[in-house]
C-alpha cells in the first residue's frame, strides 16, 4: 500500500470542463484517463511507438502511455470522446467511417485525434504531409490506404463547414 502522502492532487479541463484527480506520481495520462471511465486512449505498446494512446494536451498530441499524470496540472486535456457533439461526428470521425479508414478500431481514436491536429495546423495536407504526420501512428490491420483517403475526405468536409 502507497501512503497518502504520495498521491497528489493536480486540477485541469478535461474535454471542456474542470476537474481534479488524486493521483500517484508514477501515474501516466491513459491510467489517469481511465478514472474519468475515458478508454479511447488506450496503451498498447507501453513506448510511445504506435500511437494507440494519443491524447491532445494544450493543443498537442502527446503519447499518453509515457506522459506522467502529475505534467497535465493546469493543462487542458482533449481526448476523442470529446470530438462529437450533441450526438454529431466531428468530420474527421465522419470521414474515418464513409470511407471505412479502420478494422479492428483499436489504433482508430489516436488516428483521428492526430488527424484532427494535422488539419488545425495544415488544412490542406498533401498525401506527403499526411503519411509523414501519421507515421508514429500504426495500424496493425493495415488500412492505411482508407485512412488517407479519410483524412483527404476530412480535410474537404471543414473546408465546406468553414465556407458554409
Amino acid at each position: 500500500m502507497v501512503p497518502t502522502a504520495a498521491q497528489q492532487t493536480i486540477r485541469f479541463t478535461l474535454n471542456g470542463k474542470p476537474v481534479e484527480a488524486r493521483i500517484l506520481p508514477h501515474h501516466n495520462l491513459v491510467e489517469m484517463l481511465q478514472d474519468f471511465g475515458l478508454f479511447g486512449a488506450r496503451e498498447s505498446c507501453g513506448q510511445g511507438l504506435c500511437g494507440c494512446c494519443t491524447v491532445l494536451v494544450n493543443g498537442n498530441a502527446v503519447s499518453g502511455c509515457l506522459y506522467l499524470a502529475a505534467f497535465i496540472d493546469g493543462a487542458d486535456v482533449v481526448t476523442v470522446e470529446h470530438l462529437a457533439s450533441a450526438g454529431t461526428l466531428s468530420p474527421v470521425q465522419e470521414a474515418f467511417l464513409e470511407t471505412g479508414a479502420f478494422q479492428c478500431g483499436f489504433c482508430t481514436p489516436g488516428f483521428v485525434l492526430m488527424v484532427h491536429q494535422l488539419l488545425d495546423r495544415n488544412p490542406e495536407p498533401t498525401e506527403e504531409d499526411i503519411r509523414h504526420y501519421l507515421s508514429g501512428n500504426l495500424c496493425r490491420c493495415a488500412s492505411y490506404r482508407e485512412i488517407i483517403q479519410a483524412v483527404r475526405s476530412a480535410a474537404e468536409k471543414r473546408k465546406s463547414c468553414a465556407t458554409g
